[in-house]
């Protein structure tokens, strides 16, 4: 009866927690980068990196909208959302054969089964206007380099 009640006990406790949120975490490393660098990055759930390249921890629930700025450049937007991966995938398996819907409960709530795509988010920011030499050379109809 005491290792019965021993087993019932861990079980319990590992169901609690969710697998994915144990093995894998509830937030993301991710990369944010642009070309030229020293972008501004701000994001629809309040992340943000004063230039790039920068790295964040996000939630890994989130999903949102990545806006890189630069004097001299267009605006650049990324959607960055979540899917569900092998590694997430395992861990919600792991809930379900060990009979823990609570955990499979956890882990979709705080996000611990996905991850973010894409990831790095990468952007080439295209310039305002064409630099003079470029402009000068089609007012005369040579080819831009």
């Amino acid at each position: 009866m005491k290792i019965f009640c021993m087993t019932v006990a861990v079980l319990c406790a590992a169901s609690v927690g969710g697998c994915g949120s144990i093995t894998r975490g509830t937030t993301e490393k991710m990369a944010f980068l642009s070309e030229p660098p020293g972008a501004a990055m701000t994001t629809t759930k309040g992340y943000a990196c004063p230039a790039t390249p920068c790295s964040l921890d996000v939630e890994r629930a989130d999903e949102f909208d990545a806006t890189f700025v630069k004097p001299g450049y267009q605006p650049a937007v990324v959607p960055v959302r979540t899917k569900v991966v092998g590694a997430g995938a395992a861990g919600m398996a792991g809930n379900v054969l060990a009979g823990g819907l609570i955990g499979v409960g956890v882990d979709a709530y705080t996000g611990a089964a996905l991850d973010h795509t894409p990831n790095p988010v990468s952007v080439t920011l295209v310039p305002d206007a064409l630099p003079s030499a470029a402009r000068a050379r089609r007012r005369r109809g040579q080819p831009g380099v």
